[in-house]
Order: C-alpha cells, then structure tokens, then sequence
C-alpha cells in the first residue's frame, strides 16, 4: 500500500503544480522580489536613452542553487545584479515524493521587467545626416585614455626599464600578481609600453636628426689639419752630391718636420640641391610621424579588441560554469529517481553524458581564457610576473551617433594614411628636384692657411706659412643617363603614391561601412538575444518542473539547459561584437576626441 499511497501523492502533486504554473502563467502576482510588469505596459515604456550595462556575478536562491553569472541592471553605469524571483510553490504532496525536496528554480533568474532599453545608436537603417553647424559633431563614446588622457594605472606592472635583460631562473617568468584592469588603463599602459609605439617614436626621433644633419649643409664646414713626421738613414748612407756640397746639406742627417693647416668650404651656390634636400628630409620625417599616428591608432584598436577578447572569455568561462552546475543538478535528480524507481539507467548515463560534455567546454573556455590574458598582457608589455583579467563589466562601450556619411568624410579628414601618401608624394618630388640639381653648376669657396716647421740635426729650424683662397665652379656635361634614370625612379614613386592614396580611399571606405553595419547588426542582436534569455529561463524552469513531476522528459530538460546557456553565449557574444564595431568604427575614423 505504501507505493501506491506514494503514487497517489505525486499525482496529487503534479496536478496541483500544473494548476498553479497555469494560474501564474494566466494571472502573474508581483512578488516581494519582482516587480509588476506586463506586456503591454512594457511596450508602451519609453526606451532610456543610455544601454543597460550586462554586469557579472553569482548569486545563489533559496534552495541553494546557484543562478547564472548574469544579469540585466537596467540602472546605467553601476554594477547591479537583478534581485531573484519567486518561486511558483507546488502543493505539498500528502507524503515525501522520491526526490524529497522543494522544486528548484532554473539557474538564471527571471526577467524582473520588460525588454531592456536599446542604447542610443543609429537604427539599422541610415540615419539622415544632421545639418552642419559649423563643424562635424564629436562621437558619443567614452573616453580612450591613452595620448588623449592620463588614467592612473596599477602598480607593478611596468616591465623592466633594461630592454636587453632577460630572465634565467623559472621564479622570474612566475606569475604571482593578477591583476584585474579596466580598458582606459590598459589603454594607457599600451601607450607607455607598448613596443611599437616605442619604435616609432624612435623612428622619429631618428628623422628629426636628419632634418639637422641636412640642414647643416647650409653652413660652412672648418677643418684643422696636423702632420709630424721624421725621416733618415736606417743602414745605408748616401754621398752628399756637389750641390749638397756647396749647400752644407748632409744627406745622411735627420729630419724633423711638423705641418698644421684649416680648411674653410662653403657652398655658395647649388643649384637648389641642398633645398631640395632638406625638404624631402622633412617630408620623410613628417611621414614618419603620421606612421607613428597611424601606429598608436592601430594599437589602440587592438588593445580594445584583445581586452574584449578576454571579456568574452571570461563571460564563457562563467557560462561553462553555471551549464557544469546545472548539469550536476540534472544527474543529482536523475540518480535520485533511479534510487527511488522513478527513473532509467538510461536517463542516468544521459545525465552523466551531458556533465561531461559540460566539463569539457569548461576546459576549453578556462584554456581561452588563458591564452587571451597573455594576449592582452603580450600588446600591454607588462611585467613577466604579472597577469591581467577584466575589471570592466560587459555592457555596451557607447554609442554612434555620427551618421554614416558624415563618418566617411571624416575618416577622409583624420585618417593619417591619406595625408601619408600625399607626403610622400612631396618627397618625391623633392627627390626629382635634387637629382635635375646634381647636373647644375655649383659654386664653392675654399680657403686654406698652412704653417710649418721643419730642420735636421746639422741644420737649424725654420718655419714657415701659407695661405690659398679659390672659387670652384662645377657643372656635370654629361653623366650617361645616370641622373636622368633616377628622375625617373622618383616619378614612378610619385605616382605609386597616387595610386596608393586612391586604394586607401577606398579601403577606408569599407572599413566604415563595415563598422557602421556591424554596430547596427548587434546592436538589434543585444535587443533579440536579452528577450531569448528571458524565454530560455523560463522554458529551463518548466523543464525542471515537469520533469521532477515525472510528465516532462530527460531531454526536454537537457536540451532547455542546453538553450539556455547557447542562449546566455549569445547574448554576451552579441555585447562584445557590438563593442568590437564600435572600436572598430573608432578607429575606422580615427582622431576622436574622447
């Protein structure tokens, strides 16, 4: 009698439990917990013009059970976790069921109001550009830190300032210090350390001692000059001849000898070869100095993409987390139902199945993980005994509100690798007017004063000096066709930088539109994927009740949590990707004041 009286009770509590989901699915009743919220009167609810920040964190309910890493703070800018709803309370069977405990909720937490506000970006539709007034309106992103700002960042985390030491001993390379960064202080150490900055900066401290090395071509050049010298016989001696004779000069003595002179050159005149010269200097050096701003808007991007990078692994490690938890729950239940005679073997080793495969996804999240913390720490430099892990919470970065012709033009204005091109077409230019110089007639002055002092051990010492003052004119007839040839080396480089100002139009072009395409594709994804969220919540927690009710299936409960957390991936996937095109589209345009 006892297992039909246990029978008896578990239909009694199932169709109580049905009973009740139908009455709170018709007639939902705002808990202490929850707020009242409907569907009509959250479409009728204004949208709020900031994005709803995705915060992390772990809460557990009341049974213990944990809930997903994840919540929806409609309040912005502060990290807030979305409060746990209440529970539907199934009737109390008459007698203990075999699983002997309070139904649990699903492991995400309830929507607590409507569809969360979208942030304030372009619809997916162009917008209409704005009428100017009087200049182009600034993005409204937050602040990147960097050359733009100064963002105090942690300490420890500067690399060693000998560029050549390297470490020997394993303690060395441990790391000891993880440190958690948010993404204005990573950008900012990025532009303290990161290794490509730092050469192009030498590069142009490099081309600006160039440009004085070519100016100095303008001044005139002073040498002094110096020669001591001392000769004789060695072994063999000499028969004074009959002039030396009648001179009193002997062969056969020692001489010594010492000469000093300056030398004066000025270039009078060139032809413009020295002009032509120092201009094209300073074009390289202006260019190298728009490859260094080019360099640091390209290391920004990918600071910003590398720390987004580790977000979203650390969001899918979470995930994986929560999925290897309700998994455990899943096979708790399953073995308690075996033991109880309620369930199969079967259904036990599809559980166990089910904990394994979410195991092994957690594995290869913690592994990714990993990997993009070293990533972001390899761009950043740091110090070989540190780490680093997000201290951003994964919400939208901003929004754009720029339409997308307006973002095309100014790319075309701030985008140094146009104006690269046009200086070095200057510099070719400037190389075309040195070589036709080399073939001019160049005018230069030379002055030199000597003095010297000589005498031998049978003579006295005598002095002397001297002095020359000349013009030197020189004009190249006929070189072979050598200046000719370089002529026209220059002129095809000219043109190569036409045409390669006309290929970066173009690609900056696309690197907009792009942008511009996938900032408006998540931004409808974060909107789709938060109500998917909602509804694989809910679906998860009737799974869990229907199937500790004993109607619902194993499978509908695997594949619900499978749901759910493929939903909580997309949701998290479709924030990152948003920020991704927003870092993008920024440095699409690039020069943005923050």
């Amino acid at each position: 009698m006892k297992p039909s009286l246990e029978l008896l009770a578990l239909g009694v509590g199932v169709c109580m439990t049905v009973g009740t989901i139908g009455a709170a699915s018709a007639n939902p009743v705002p808990t202490q917990d929850e707020p009242e919220s409907s569907t009509s009167s959250i479409s009728s609810k204004p949208p709020a013009p900031v994005a709803p920040p995705l915060t992390l964190g772990a809460n557990h309910d009341r049974d213990g059970d944990p809930t997903p890493p994840f919540a929806i703070a409609l309040t912005p800018r502060t990290v807030a976790q979305t409060p746990p709803v209440a529970k539907p309370t199934p009737a109390k069977p008459t007698s203990k069921t075999a699983q002997g405990t309070p139904s649990p909720r699903p492991s995400a937490p309830l929507p607590t109001t409507g569809s969360p506000p979208s942030p304030s970006t372009p619809a997916p539709s162009n917008p209409t550009p704005q009428p100017p007034s009087g200049s182009t309106p600034a993005p409204q992103t937050p602040g990147t830190g960097g050359a733009n700002q100064i963002v105090p960042t942690p300490p420890g985390l500067d690399p060693a300032a000998n560029r050549l030491q390297f470490p020997t001993r394993p303690g060395e390379v441990q790391v000891r210090n993880v440190q958690p960064i948010t993404l204005q202080q990573a950008l900012e150490l990025a532009e303290r350390n990161n290794r490509d900055l730092e050469v192009s900066r030498l590069q142009v401290e490099q081309s600006r001692a160039a440009i004085r090395q070519a100016r100095a071509a303008n001044f005139p050049t002073l040498a002094l000059t110096a020669n001591l010298s001392r000769s004789g016989n060695v072994f063999i001696s000499q028969t004074p001849s009959f002039s030396q004779q009648l001179a009193g000069i002997d062969p056969n003595s020692t001489s010594t000898a010492f000469n000093t002179g300056v030398q004066l050159n000025y270039s009078l005149f060139t032809s413009g070869l020295i002009q032509a010269q120092i201009r094209a200097t300073e074009r390289q050096s202006r260019s190298l100095e728009l490859q260094l701003e080019e360099t640091r808007e390209q290391v920004r991007l990918t600071v910003s993409t590398n720390y987004y990078n580790l977000q979203n692994a650390d969001a899918q490690v979470a995930i994986n987390e929560a999925a290897v938890r309700n998994a455990e729950a899943n096979l708790r239940d399953s073995r308690a139902q075996e033991t109880a005679g309620l369930g199969t073997r079967f259904d036990t080793l599809r559980a166990e199945v089910n904990l394994a495969n979410a195991q092994q996804l957690l594995r290869n999240a913690q592994a990714t993980q990993e990997v993009s913390r070293r990533q972001l720490a390899q761009v950043l430099s740091i110090s070989e005994t540190a780490t680093l892990t997000t201290a951003d919470p994964v919400q939208p970065a901003g929004s754009w509100t720029i339409p997308l012709e307006d973002s095309i033009v100014l790319a075309y204005k701030n985008r140094s690798e146009l104006e690269q091109q046009l200086v070095q077409r200057e510099v070719s230019q400037a190389q075309i007017q040195a070589a036709r110089a080399e073939n001019g007639v160049t005018l230069n002055l030379v002055g030199n004063y000597n003095f010297q002092r000589s005498g031998t051990t049978n003579t006295s010492t005598n002095n002397a000096d001297s002095y020359n003052l000349a013009l030197q004119a020189r004009w190249n007839l006929f070189d072979g066709g050598a200046t000719n040839a370089v002529i026209s080396q220059r002129e095809r480089d000219r043109e190569i930088a036409e045409a390669r100002f006309a290929q970066n139009r173009n690609l900056i072009r696309f690197q907009v539109e792009q942008a511009f395409s996938n900032l408006q594709a998540n931004l409808a994804n974060i909107n789709t994927t938060q109500q998917s969220v909602a509804q694989a919540e809910e679906a998860l927690r009737l799974a869990i009740l229907r199937f500790q009710a004993g109607v619902g299936t194993q499978t509908d409960r695997i594949s619900a949590e499978a749901a759910l957390t493929q939903a909580q991936g997309n949701r998290v996937s479709a924030i990152i990707n948003y920020n991704l095109a927003l870092a993008q589209l920024r440095r699409a345009v690039s020069n943005l004041s923050p």
